[in-house]
């Protein structure tokens, strides 16, 4: 038969004259049969190497290197690490104008988010800001997405503050609870690491739209609930995150309802604790935190990523996510991520490239709104007293000229609030009298650097004194804070620290005529308790007698 063949059929019509011829034109190849062939010979290793490749290298990182030379490879290899090189050449000034405008906006952002929640993982608000300084810095560097806003986030903010309050408090035992947390944050670096090292990026493909609402949801009612104690001032509030013991609290405090308190990284490497009893707590607690923040930091890589028409890459996240926060455990931060309030800011702001996170780490270290906190009231004027001959009345050295000094005392006013936003000036003061560094990381983790700086100050330079004058040695530190109108917890941790900073120096502190918000407080911090034997007095006046004559007493 050939490629084809045409027939002609002839029909009459057997009751007239006319006759139909029909031709049929027939192009079909002739059928073929095939035969059914099994797939070649693998061994299992082979098959297991396929798949293991298939799953893990789908991108197949390797072809970009192929029948390159040495110092092309070289190059590919650097950009493949470290993302930033891939559009920092091509970098220009129209992308920095946005990349600027952004940066600004979402640090106007971090500043509040940082302190509010540093304070819902029951950590000082200091270290919500270190937080949104050194680990957008790295992601700039290894992070593969454009959009995301890094920082500390509220649902890992939450757990980790919760975990570890359920063991340790944060108010009695406040170094050991930063200690677990830059612990934990370490382990979770080192949990969010080890995945992007070993091609777990795909687990990103399980985070279905469905998935990332749910997760959301959920998490803005955890920590709305648990704002309420802040909102309203309460004082004892469960630490579980359930409906149903949270709003029992609400209900069951409502005499509380009280005053919201007003108000470059230092190391904190030798903070972290990878001994003792609490190890077990600080590994559980950073691998769970870890998953919460790096769930939520993938989830909106992608969704801005798929927005704009490019790629996140999974592994490379949870690698640069994961570094950033072992660096930042180093550098005084705690668990960070992408968030979602950040990236969205960030992408409508009009951001191109992760520059904009440096710009943001920028602002936030010598940023507006620091400024004008540091102009206000970040220089609490400290002064030394001394007695106006024939009285009982105490006043300033600049003031009197004839004010005289006391032997053994040195008298100290205070004419500021004691409060998170002077806490650092002071403490920096007491870092030139004590060159230690665990007493240093102490004070600057407890959020009471300003006044305590500057008291340690003032006794350094009173030693020195008398010193030179070989007059009689330093005993005791008297704080009058008539004028001290508030106080917050930062400001408890201050003076917490300087009675344990001059204990060490064998130097007695006294406190002095603490006004009713302040010593109200005090009261409930249970700080008092240690002064009320002869820490604690009405007048300067009466201080100064009652222990000189106790002084005499002694044998």
């Amino acid at each position: 038969m050939g490629a084809s063949s045409k027939r002609v059929e002839d029909s009459s019509d057997i009751s007239g004259d006319e006759t139909t011829v029909t031709v049929s034109t027939d192009t079909r190849p002739p059928l073929e049969i095939h035969r059914v062939c099994l797939p070649p010979q693998c061994t299992t290793f082979q098959k297991l190497r396929d798949r293991v490749a298939e799953i893990f290298f789908p991108d197949d990182p390797l072809y970009k290197f192929k029948n390159q030379t040495l110092c092309k490879k070289l190059v590919l290899g650097v950009q493949y690490f470290f993302p930033v090189f891939q559009w920092l050449p091509d970098y220009s000034i129209s992308l920095f104008r946005s990349d600027l405008i952004s940066g600004l906006t979402i640090a106007s952002l971090a500043i509040p988010q940082g302190i509010s929640y540093a304070r819902l993982a029951q950590l000082p608000p200091i270290i919500g800001l270190y937080s949104s300084f050194v680990p957008p810095l790295l992601y700039s560097v290894l992070g593969s997405s454009r959009h995301l806003g890094i920082g500390p986030v509220s649902i890992a903010s939450l757990v980790m503050g919760t975990m570890l309050g359920e063991m340790v408090s944060s108010v009695d035992e406040p170094i050991l609870h930063l200690k677990l947390a830059f612990t934990a944050t370490f382990f979770a670096g080192v949990f969010q690491a080890s995945l992007g090292l070993f091609r777990l990026g795909f687990i990103i493909d399980f985070l279905s739209k469905p998935t990332l609402v749910g997760f959301m949801a959920g998490a803005a009612i955890i920590v709305s609930m648990q704002q309420l104690k802040a909102l309203f001032g309460i004082k004892h509030f469960t630490s579980k995150m359930q409906i149903i013991p949270v709003m029992s609290s609400v209900f069951k405090q409502t005499k509380e309802i009280g005053r919201l308190p007003k108000g470059l990284n230092p190391t904190s490497a030798n903070m972290l604790n990878f001994h003792g009893p609490y190890l077990g707590l600080a590994i559980k607690t950073g691998i769970v935190t870890g998953i919460l923040s790096l769930t939520e930091g993938l989830a909106v890589g992608r969704t801005f990523a798929s927005m704009q028409n490019y790629r996140v890459d999974g592994n490379k996240e949870m690698t640069a996510i994961g570094l950033m926060n072992m660096a930042g455990s180093c550098a005084s931060c705690y668990i960070t991520t992408g968030s979602f309030s950040r990236s969205a800011v960030n992408y409508n702001a009009g951001a191109k490239t992760a520059l904009s996170n440096v710009v943001m780490a920028a602002a936030v270290l010598v940023g507006v709104s620091v400024s004008k906190i540091l102009l206000q009231v970040t220089r609490p004027n400290t002064l030394v007293l001394g007695n106006i001959l024939g009285t009982q009345i105490y006043q300033s050295f600049v003031r009197y000229e004839n004010a005289l000094r006391v032997p053994s005392f040195l008298i100290l006013g205070v004419e500021a609030p004691i409060y998170f936003a002077n806490s650092t000036y002071l403490q920096e003061r007491f870092a030139v009298l004590f060159n230690s560094i665990e007493i240093f990381s102490y004070a600057v983790f407890l959020n009471s650097i300003e006044l305590f700086y500057r008291i340690v100050r003032w006794v350094r330079e009173e030693e020195e004194r008398i010193q030179e004058g070989k007059e009689t040695t330093l005993k005791c530190v008297v704080l009058d804070m008539s004028a001290v109108t508030a106080i917050d917890t930062s400001g408890i941790d201050a003076i917490h620290e300087l009675r344990k900073t001059l204990d060490k120096r064998i130097l007695q502190l006294v406190l002095v005529n603490p006004v009713g918000n302040v010593i109200e407080k005090l009261h409930h911090s249970r700080i008092l308790e240690s002064f009320r034997s002869s820490g604690l007095y009405l007048t300067v006046g009466e201080a100064v007698a009652d222990i000189s004559s106790s002084w005499k007493a002694l044998p």
